[in-house]
């Protein structure tokens, strides 16, 4: 987690800090317009999805950074900006996926991912004040081609998962892990390399 420091020389609008992964105010008003656009597009296909599953993924087109060939979201789908979001082709994700996408989550291709993930990028201070302040940053999160991930497993801000492993479910990832590996518990551990 990084440390909590602001320059007070930083000329960028609070959107190019979160967009940078760095400490910034989310009461911007044009981080507020971003996030108020991703809620009206995911309350879409949250809705579309139960008459039209197929139509429903059109929606992503818009909402996401990337949504590859073939891949396929079923509802419902929370997330905070979606542009940030990048799924790659073939990928299957089930029900209640949580990406709090505030900087870059990348999932790679032929991806299996389970019910009731959550993928994390937001940090808050470990100090008190500027926490109460509403600072945050957050750091990406990035998941190999042909993984698969467990329901209910959680990965938090910074961590890259390797190609062709498996995150076990309920997993709480809290550091990287290698390609070709089997990750399990809270926090996670490799325990099998495949």
């Amino acid at each position: 987690m990084q440390s909590f420091h602001v320059d007070e020389n930083d000329q960028r609008s609070p959107l190019e800090k979160m967009r940078a992964g760095d400490w910034y105010l989310a009461d911007d008003p044009a981080i507020q317009t971003a996030y108020r656009r991703a809620l009206a597009l995911s309350a879409r296909f949250n809705r579309d999805y139960a008459e039209d599953p197929d139509t429903a993924q059109e929606i992503l087109g818009d909402l996401l950074g990337t949504f590859g060939r073939g891949a396929h979201v079923r509802a419902p789908l929370y997330l905070d900006y979606g542009s940030n979001l990048h799924i790659g082709a073939g990928t299957f994700v089930n029900y209640h996926l949580t990406a709090l996408d505030v900087v870059e989550i990348r999932i790679g291709d032929n991806c299996q991912l389970g019910p009731n993930i959550q993928l994390l990028t937001p940090v808050h201070p470990l100090e008190p004040e500027p926490r109460r302040q509403g600072w945050e940053a957050a750091e990406p999160i990035t998941v190999g081609d042909n993984v698969w991930i467990g329901g209910g497993a959680t990965i938090l801000p910074g961590v890259s998962i390797g190609a062709d492993s498996v995150i076990g479910a309920g997993a709480v990832v809290t550091r990287d892990v290698p390609a070709r590996s089997v990750a399990v518990g809270s926090p996670a551990r490799v325990v099998r390399t495949l």
